[in-house]
């Protein structure tokens, strides 16, 4: 037996948890796999940055709030003696894989946690009314943590008060609130309390790995389980990528082609607070463990399900939703590309894609799906009919395939470079277009449509396309902004051969960056359109500067490349056109005086808690759909018609139908700034489809040189 083999079951033997203890206790082996995830980290990551003081920092910060997020549970004494005992020793416990800090302030969590339950078992036997001028700031994230008891009295009191006005606005019988909020903090303590000794190994070493940046991650065994099972998309469900934040369950992403990508009601930073099965009743999952919640949005294919979620848009938690999606497979068919022409009133026709994912069978045969193949053959029939111009539609595009995103440049531009590449050692690898077989390129008038959703592969191709004046780029104040590449590290590989049997779960890394072929790095900064149109969603933490210790934003030399055209598109001209209209479309005046609301709302930061105050907020903001809804059915502007054309129709398996219709927003393709209202039309299409009849006009009269 090797000494470092002698060294691993010694630490087995000590990291035995008793049965005694009510608390969890590191388990078998968790301090060898702490040593192996720092050691990686500091190898590995692209950063190259050493787990020092400023790490051990930020972990801590991480791990405090991935417990209490919004800083109500914890007293600011508590966060003082762990900062004043662990703030600057992380990292030399870390790299000792002495997990003695983790589950310590998992232990004061859960005690203090105990203690807001009994509070709030208290304040629900009292009588509330609501005529009195309080407000509560329902996100505490960045203020801190209660200074005193008395302090943290009073808090919950409003906390509580906050939530039983809440129900009360949104119809709940009064006998039922109270058991509602009091089974909402019963669920969340209970949760807690089925925190095993790895749940906790979870949370710690994902808060080391979140100090180097979002998108590094330490899976346990079974979160990597259910990571596993998002990537195979096999398991019935509606296709959502959840986050547990403050006891709510939020939406991080949609994955393309599944139900709720499909439906489109549900948006990133959406909050789940309750699901039902079927027309079952609604069970509030506030506080609910994240698997556990998973678990119940899970289920046999062609089953219903139901959810009730708060907005992202809402600050008022009391405005509501109910959603309901049919459980399905994630079908490839859905996440293809698929295209249509609108012909607009003025007789231009325009050709739309919308690729939802850069997607590709790595293992199929030489004919097996590719994104590339199915634009080229959508491109030739659009150009076959006589396009007058193109829009590529990415805003719901987050990314897939990078081979994919490199070769469909190359349907665009004839030759040249598209992306650089750099690794943590500095090295640069640049990605050029292939050559595409058959009739190639398309080279008429194009414009991309973006938002602050499309991101990575997506942010890569709009970028080359960008630096190459190939196209206009169209869409909210920048893309996502997520520049970088993760790479999984099975940890079972680098075990003793003595901890085989031992599962120790595996490591999402961020390994290399992208940069444009200007220079400028997609990341955090993303790409910003060459015309921006307004939107509520430039205002909500939706992209990568959101996100905590986020890479930065940097610069390489550009690589050798030659625009398609030196002068590039008339930008100019059109962003002066497309402002002019913006200007006076009432549909954009909505979003303008959404925005404003919102603004205003993120502004005050409070909510009242006066019934009078908030019924007539909620008049008004009644009144103001209806009459926007009214305004819309007055207006009744032509609808341009539009011709169906997907892949299936090509291969003579179904009919492309000519129909009448309007661009508003079918299932998943708008990204309505407005309140959901099937009246609302598509704005940033409509917009991108004048802009583009803007381009094709100008285009053809441009003097040649």
């Amino acid at each position: 037996m090797t000494k470092i083999h002698r060294l691993v079951l010694a630490l087995l033997l000590c990291a035995v948890p008793s049965a005694a203890r009510a608390a969890p206790q590191p388990p078998p082996a968790a301090s060898i796999v702490t040593q192996l995830v720092a050691r990686i980290f500091e190898t590995t990551h692209y950063s190259r940055r050493p787990i020092d003081k400023t790490v051990s920092r930020q972990m801590l910060k991480q791990y405090l709030d991935t417990l209490d997020y919004n800083h109500m549970i914890f007293e600011k004494s508590d966060v003082d003696e762990f900062q004043a005992r662990y703030s600057d020793r992380l990292d030399d416990l870390v790299k000792d894989g002495d997990l003695a800090p983790a589950y310590a302030i998992f232990d004061t969590f859960l005690k203090r946690l105990a203690q807001r339950k009994a509070q709030v078992d208290a304040l629900a036997a009292s009588t509330f009314t609501f005529t009195a001028e309080e407000s509560l700031v329902a996100d505490r994230h960045e203020l801190p943590w209660p200074a005193s008891e008395k302090e943290s009295a009073d808090l919950w009191r409003l906390r509580v008060k906050y939530e039983f006005l809440q129900e009360k606005l949104t119809g709940t019988k009064p006998e039922e609130t109270a058991k509602t909020v009091t089974a909402r903090y019963r669920r969340l303590l209970a949760s807690y309390k089925e925190y095993d000794a790895t749940d906790v190994l979870q949370s710690y070493l994902d808060a080391l790995a979140h100090a180097f940046d979002p998108h590094s991650e330490y899976m346990a065994p079974p979160q990597a389980e259910n990571f596993s099972i998002s990537m195979r998309l096999s398991l019935g469900g509606i296709g959502a990528v959840l986050r547990s934040e403050d006891g709510y369950a939020k939406i991080v992403s949609l994955v393309p082609g599944g139900p709720a990508a499909a439906d489109g009601r549900l948006r990133s930073n959406d909050r789940i607070e309750a699901v039902a099965q079927g027309d079952g009743p609604l069970v509030d999952v506030v506080g609910m463990k994240l698997d556990r919640l998973v678990q119940l949005i899970r289920g046999e294919k062609g089953t219903q399900v139901r959810l009730r979620v708060i907005p992202a848009e809402s600050i008022d938690a009391s405005t509501r939703t109910v959603v309901a999606l049919v459980r399905d497979e994630i079908k490839l068919t859905d996440q293809e590309a698929r295209a249509k022409i609108i012909t607009t009133n003025q007789g231009a026709r325009i050709g739309v894609i919308r690729l939802p994912s850069f997607y590709a069978d790595l293992k199929g045969p030489e004919d097996a799906k590719s994104t590339t193949r199915d634009v080229q053959r959508l491109l030739a029939k659009l150009t076959g009919e006589g396009i007058d111009g193109l829009i590529l539609d990415l805003r719901h595009n987050g990314g897939g395939s990078l081979t994919e995103a490199v070769a469909l440049t190359r349907l665009f531009i004839t030759d040249g470079p598209v992306v650089q590449i750099k690794d943590g050692r500095g090295l640069i690898k640049l990605l050029r277009t292939s050559e595409v077989p058959g009739n190639g390129v398309y080279h008429g008038p194009l414009a991309v449509l973006t938002s602050h959703t499309s991101a990575s592969a997506t942010e890569i191709l709009t970028a080359a396309l960008q630096d190459y004046g190939r196209a206009v780029i169209v869409g909210n104040k920048s893309t996502f902004g997520k520049g970088t590449v993760q790479s999984v590290v099975e940890l079972d590989q680098y075990m003793p051969t003595a901890l085989r049997g031992f599962k120790p779960g595996s490591l999402k890394l961020t390994i290399q960056k992208f940069y444009r072929v200007s220079g400028g790095s997609t990341q955090n900064r993303g790409v910003i359109p060459d015309i921006q149109l307004p939107s509520v969603a430039d205002f909500m933490d939706l992209t990568e500067t959101s996100l905590p210790n986020a890479m930065p934003y940097d610069e390489i030399p550009p690589a050798p490349y030659a625009k398609t055209d030196a002068r590039g598109p008339p930008v100019a001209p059109l962003q002066a056109k497309s402002a002019a209209r913006v200007a006076a479309s009432p549909e954009f005046g909505y979003i303008r005086e959404d925005t404003e609301r919102y603004r205003k709302q993120l502004a005050q930061k409070s909510i009242s808690l006066n019934e009078a105050v908030r019924q007539a907020e909620k008049k008004a903001d009644d009144e103001r759909m209806d009459k926007r809804k009214a305004e819309r059915l007055a207006r009744k502007e032509p609808k341009p018609k539009e011709i169906e054309i997907t892949l299936a129709s090509l291969d003579g398996k179904a009919p492309p139908p000519e129909v009448a219709a309007s661009t508003a927003a079918k299932a998943g393709e708008g990204l309505e700034e407005t309140e959901k209202d099937p009246s609302a039309p598509d704005v940033y299409l409509d917009e991108s489809i004048r802009i583009v009849s803007d381009l094709a006009g100008v285009a053809s009269k441009r003097p040649e040189d």
